[in-house]
């Protein structure tokens, strides 16, 4: 038997019956032959971590708009919080940790530049509209390495429903949904507290009486809430009802705080219009992008591809692209 087959047999003998077992899934889009070591989630989450989508999350941004300090969340460092959070709750509650951490590692690799201002921006030019989780899927379907990941269909599920109406269908990828949500609730709290942009003391009383006072106080209640509330025969993942208010109402809070009309966004206007001026300028001129992107507009969509390359750069890529194509260069004697 080889170490895949035992991972396998492992999964049948150990995780509960409401799991998605890796041998059961519904495979993907081009027949593969099986790996001998990894079980299909393991190879998925490995293709996502090796990818280029995920190492330019690294100079994306969460919130702060290029900030100045090392110490503020990137769209990478909330990857890797969603995905803690997630793998502990998949873990508690006997769930696939492998399909967990895929869907979490993966969730957000179609982010645009600038965070939600970039998102924003570039579905109010591009005719078809734009979403960061289809433009996720996007990336592992078609985008990336020239052919896609060619991901199983779990984690293509739960990548594209991970934000939106639409629940995943496994509750690996409910987990995901809901651990996405705690980790930017917690850590933009965190990091609008470390920039002045909010006082601890602003937060409201009512939410803290349920979820506690500090960082690591309400990230706790909240996944031992997940765990407790969904561990006898999960049906669908959820918090329970007093959790699940409190936690509403602190994004609420931040919505009106922090996420509109603060300090902290004092810079989208600009970053909106990095953006869009780049993506009209791409669309008029498709023999200006690069490689693969110029073989997409040549094969007809130009808009499609040049969305594809935009959403694609990092804040620092957009902001050298846009500097070169549209402010004058120093003269030099």
């Amino acid at each position: 038997m080889d170490i895949r087959l035992r991972a396998e047999e492992a999964e049948r003998r150990f995780l509960s019956p409401y799991a998605c077992l890796s041998s059961m899934s519904r495979g993907r889009v081009r027949p593969e032959e099986e790996c001998t070591v990894r079980t299909a989630f393991q190879r998925d989450r490995d293709r996502i971590i090796h990818s280029k989508s995920f190492r330019r999350l690294k100079y994306k941004t969460q919130v702060f708009t290029i900030p100045e300090g090392d110490h503020y969340r990137t769209r990478l460092t909330h990857t890797l919080e969603v995905a803690q959070i997630a793998r502990t709750v998949a873990r508690a509650l006997r769930l696939n940790e492998d399909l967990t951490e895929a869907i979490a590692l993966g969730h957000d690799l179609g982010h645009t530049p600038f965070g939600h201002a970039g998102e924003e921006a570039l579905n109010e030019v591009f005719e078809q509209g734009f979403k960061h989780n289809e433009q996720s899927l996007r990336v592992v379907d078609i985008l990336e390495g020239r052919k896609g990941l060619n991901l199983t269909w779990e984690v293509r599920d739960g990548i594209l429903n991970h934000t939106g109406p639409v629940r995943p269908a496994t509750l690996e990828g409910q987990i995901v949904k809901i651990a996405d949500r705690v980790a930017y609730i917690n850590h933009d709290i965190d990091d609008a507290i470390r920039g002045g942009v909010l006082a601890a003391e602003q937060l409201p009383e009512e939410c803290l009486d349920v979820l506690g006072r500090e960082h690591r106080e309400r990230i706790n209640t909240m996944v031992l809430d997940l765990i407790y509330t969904n561990i006898n025969e999960p049906s669908e993942i959820k918090m329970s009802p007093v959790v699940q208010a409190a936690t509403d109402r602190l994004r609420e809070f931040l919505f009106r705080h922090v996420y509109i009309g603060s300090e902290a966004k004092r810079e989208e206007s600009k970053a909106r219009h990095v953006v869009q001026r780049l993506f009209r300028y791409f669309k008029d001129n498709p023999h200006a992008l690069p490689g693969e992107y110029l073989e997409r507009a040549r094969a007809g969509d130009v808009s499609r591809a040049a969305c594809d390359y935009i959403a694609g750069m990092t804040d620092r890529f957009a902001i050298r692209v846009y500097q070169k194509l549209f402010l004058p260069l120093p003269w030099v004697d």
